[in-house]
């Protein structure tokens, strides 16, 4: 009996274990637009860029860094297929970033009732949700903390 118990145990370590994230993509789910990366060449792998609307950029201005590509409208995020294929519904926005002068794709967590938790349970469980700090086009968006 305790052989079982230790078993399981073991088991659903492994199983939490492996559900976490690695602060910022891979595993917890999020793949392109808020993935974790070091370059640009990590994001969006099963991606053409070409058919993206803008370049792939991986912003290491934020923690553990960020896939995104440059955009014009939040009609450019998402605008291919498997681009935004998460296993919920999330709202991905283009916005400013800082005082780049850019826009980028961001998940969105303007929502109503959409916060720190929002983003945190459906976005990632480190991420937090701030003001891209783009001047007149801010958009509240879910992101790792300190940025």
């Amino acid at each position: 009996m305790r052989n079982i118990s230790i078993l399981t145990c073991a088991a659903a370590l492994a199983a939490f274990a492996t559900g976490c994230g690695d602060g910022g993509g891979g595993d917890d789910g999020l793949k392109n637009v808020g993935q974790a990366c070091e370059t640009a060449d990590d994001c969006y792998q099963d991606i053409d860029h070409d058919l993206l609307s803008g370049d792939v950029v991986c912003l290491t201005e934020v923690q553990d860094g960020y896939c995104t590509h440059l955009c014009e409208t939040d009609e450019d995020c998402c605008a291919v297929e498997g681009e935004c294929d998460y296993d919920i519904d999330l709202e991905v926005v283009c916005s400013p970033f800082q005082a780049t002068g850019q826009k980028f794709c961001f998940i969105s967590c303007e929502g109503e009732g959409q916060d720190d938790e929002y983003c945190q349970t459906w976005a990632h469980p480190d991420f937090i949700c701030r003001s891209t700090g783009g001047g007149a086009q801010n958009r509240k968006v879910c992101v790792p903390p300190g940025t």
